[in-house]
């Protein structure tokens, strides 16, 4: 049975994951309309593996004998000045989300949840990947400046984006 203070900072968390999949929906709305097909593509695949970290927790919450309380999710941005602050919101939001996370940890750890501390582990290692991810897109926007035709490059790179796999039941 997951203890209180563990229940609502993980239904926090649900609703925290949920707000990113409707951010990153935003962001591929944004793009669609720019006709950036490849960044709107990217976004949406972005979208449903946030669905997939929500489902997660939601499903560990269950798993662990605790209630699942749904959150209103607000709503998110919907404009960005271009291509490279788009993808500069994204990496802050996802430094963001980790930070979460870290505190997710901590609470886990100072109420001596080894349960959840061990689910974690997982939401770390998937933070550092999407930050290295999102990062990686942003400087290279950063170093193209300008250049439509490198900018039109990128997204055509990123439309190959494959269809995220949900992570494993546990």
């Amino acid at each position: 049975m997951l203890k209180e203070s563990i229940q609502n900072a993980l239904n926090d968390q649900i609703q925290a994951e949920f707000h990113s999949a409707y951010l990153y929906l935003s962001m591929a709305a944004w793009c669609e309309a720019k006709n950036f097909d490849g960044f709107g593509h990217w976004m949406r695949m972005q979208a449903q593996e946030e669905m997939f970290h929500a489902m997660k927790v939601y499903d560990y919450v269950h798993m662990t004998g605790g209630q699942v309380v749904l959150q209103a999710v607000q709503q998110p941005d919907v404009d960005w000045a271009d291509s490279l602050a788009l993808f500069k919101a994204s990496f802050d939001h996802e430094q963001y989300m980790t930070g979460r996370i870290n505190d997710l940890l901590s609470l886990a750890m100072e109420e001596r949840d080894h349960a959840t501390a061990n689910m974690l582990q997982w939401f770390i290692s998937e933070q550092v990947e999407e930050e290295a991810t999102v990062d990686a897109i942003y400087g290279k926007l950063e170093m193209m400046g300008d250049n439509m035709h490198a900018i039109y490059m990128l997204d055509r790179e990123l439309a190959a984006r494959a269809t995220p796999t949900p992570p494993a039941a546990e």
